[in-house]
């Protein structure tokens, strides 16, 4: 039975180096035109057709151009510039340095340079073939890959969203399940995690798919026009309101509405939208009359709201009938594993956008995304790679092309450059008073925000040098003992 598999196997693996031989094209470089053309036989009789050329130019044409990914080259007096012209050309492709004056130093330097072997003249048939044909697997290996890849992402796209980590297909599996039957939804994560697309993703597969879907940034409006841009106004109902105008929840009735940055609404304008929640009713600006609607709402926040709700910005009843469905998008840098997708889908974007044809990143490229810790989130990388793909003079993108602040860094923890170890009493006292900032001193707040009562609170700015007794900030309201 051993035998049997060992002889299976030994066939698929000839069956596949045929395969490759009759894909991958051999270019062969060599300024003596005697030596050129007994390589070419020698090759050509193991199996390969070959392209030959003794013009390092021409060699490199082929390079550029697609014509062949596995070169032969005696570089003579070209040297080491020629093999860096090559790997800057193409940083896939598998580069043979053949030379009379071999020595180890020589092979290590190529090998470190890029090379995929150094084989010294003349050329042993034995080494030639067995180097020529582990060339043709990884090859026809790369290819295989990379329909793969280009299959995934296909398979993994959900509606304009790009996720395989385990974080991402769970909220893929929750938007699903939700879309069929929410009235109310709250997306929740850091900026430029993708909130909007998984909001239209909701819409899209939603039974009211076919209806509206309006988009609100709520950040981006004063109070004013912010109520007449979702309740709508009547002529004259303020300076400028020259007519009589719907608002979104009118315009998208029947539909839905996504607010984004929901968190960054007054606490007036909050107590709007909970009536539109409750009672499903609007007026317009200027108007008594109230009208009925019919809408799906999602909203969106960067901002945890359960801090928010306890810091007395946000409502906390308004906060309850949102989040009865709530969605976390995470971070970018918790799925790191989704980074080589995310970089395929963006390079056949911005491909397509501007043109091109760059078909990835070299290795050390790659290597710098995933060690940088991603602040802005996936926007950042989307943003990365459009201006790569502006800047790129290569056929890949390479690490000159990268933002300079990317360039020049090596891997950094998520802390920032200005992380330090602390003993726990260090990062209790600084959590404490980040707390407390972030309450305007409020220290009742703040004893509920961290979870002890006012009384440990109290004991712990105490121990720490802090007076109990001093008066909070001002502005702040002040906590009753």
């Amino acid at each position: 039975m051993r035998i049997v598999r060992e002889v299976a196997h030994a066939h698929t693996k000839t069956v596949e180096i045929l395969a490759s031989k009759s894909t991958l094209t051999p270019c062969i470089l060599d300024e003596d035109p005697a030596q050129l053309e007994a390589l070419a036989a020698l090759v050509q009789e193991l199996g390969y057709e070959a392209i030959l050329t003794s013009d390092p130019e021409e060699a490199l044409k082929c390079v550029r151009y697609g014509r062949s990914r596995l070169l032969l080259a005696d570089p003579g007096i070209h040297g080491y510039e020629f093999l860096d012209r090559v790997i800057r050309t193409d940083p896939g492709v598998q580069v043979i340095v053949m030379t009379g004056q071999y020595t180890l130093e020589s092979a290590l330097e190529a090998i470190r340079r890029g090379a995929t072997d150094f084989l010294p003249k003349p050329i042993d048939r034995n080494r030639l073939k067995r180097t020529l044909d582990e060339s043709a697997a990884l090859y026809d290996q790369r290819r295989r890959v990379r329909a793969l890849e280009e299959q995934l992402l296909r398979d993994l796209e959900f509606h304009g969203i790009v996720g395989k980590s385990p974080a991402m297909l769970d909220v893929f599996d929750f938007a699903r399940k939700v879309a069929r039957h929410y009235t109310n939804v709250l997306v929740v994560g850091p900026t430029g995690t993708g909130k909007e697309l998984v909001a239209r993703a909701i819409h899209q597969i939603s039974p009211v798919s076919s209806q509206r879907l309006a988009v609100c940034n709520c950040s981006a409006m004063v109070d004013t026009l912010l109520e007449s841009q979702l309740f709508g106004h009547t002529r004259g109902a303020f300076t400028g309101a020259t007519d009589t105008r719907p608002g979104l929840f009118e315009y998208a009735n029947g539909g839905t509405v996504f607010l984004d940055e929901v968190g960054e609404t007054s606490l007036a304008m909050q107590a709007k939208l909970l009536r539109v929640i409750q009672n499903r009713e609007i007026q317009r600006v200027g108007s008594p009359e109230v009208k009925q609607i019919n809408v799906h709402l999602i909203a969106a926040t960067n901002r945890d709201l359960r801090v928010e709700v306890l810091a007395g910005r946000f409502r906390e009843d308004l906060f309850y009938r949102l989040s009865s469905i709530q969605i976390r998008i995470p971070s970018l840098s918790e799925r790191l594993e989704d980074i080589p997708l995310l970089v395929q889908f963006f390079l056949k974007k911005y491909n397509e956008a501007y043109g091109k044809k760059i078909p990835g990143l070299s290795r050390r490229a790659q290597a710098v995304l995933l060690q940088h810790p991603w602040p802005g989130n996936v926007r950042e990388l989307e943003n990365v790679i459009s201006s790569a793909c502006i800047t790129a003079t290569g056929d890949f993108i390479d690490l000159a092309d990268l933002p300079e602040h990317l360039q020049h860094r090596g891997p950094r923890s998520a802390q920032g450059d200005e992380w330090r170890p602390l003993s726990l009493d260090e990062v209790r006292n600084l959590h404490i008073q980040r707390v407390l900032d972030m309450c305007q001193g409020n220290r009742l707040r703040a004893a509920q925000i961290l979870g002890i009562g006012r009384t440990s609170l109290y004991r712990y700015l105490k121990r720490d040098g802090e007076d109990a007794e001093t008066p909070v900030k001002s502005g702040s309201t002040t906590a009753i003992a």
